[in-house]
């Protein structure tokens, strides 16, 4: 993916969102508390054909894993928690990595060990939410 992009929609519409991004590789999603995080990843992990209906933000265990998909949410633990629970070493590991609240920190930690990541901002506009996706 080589371009930027920014979509206005309904949570009806955030398969565009899905098509448009990487199959395999890092990708961070920020936005504020009910941006809608964790339903992106919903959609993400119903399009690669996986039980999507018990994805749920891992805010406590930092990690979920749904076959190839591995969804992480470091609100609470920050790349602190990532790093402590030996979770790091996962980006390393073919499939899709999709990290909830990731941050600078993160960011520069990915950087300094040559790790591609895009990133998903996701914010409130109404009944709508916009997504701007951009390479890092």
């Amino acid at each position: 993916m080589s371009k930027n992009f920014e979509f206005i929609l309904d949570e009806n519409e955030i398969s565009r969102v899905v098509e448009i991004l990487p199959k395999s590789g890092i990708i961070i999603l920020q936005g504020n508390l009910a941006s809608g995080k964790t339903t992106l990843v919903r959609e993400i992990v119903k399009k690669h054909g996986k039980n999507w209906k018990n994805v749920s933000s891992p805010t406590f265990s930092i990690m979920q894993n749904y076959g190839e998909i591995y969804h992480y949410d470091i609100y609470n633990a920050g790349i602190n928690g990532i790093l402590k629970n030996g979770l790091f070493e996962n980006f390393f590991v073919p499939g899709l990595h999709l990290i909830e609240w990731g941050d600078e920190n993160l960011m520069k930690y990915l950087q300094n060990f040559g790790l591609e990541f895009c990133i998903v901002q996701i914010s409130v506009k109404g009944e709508k939410r916009k997504y701007e996706v951009k390479n890092a």
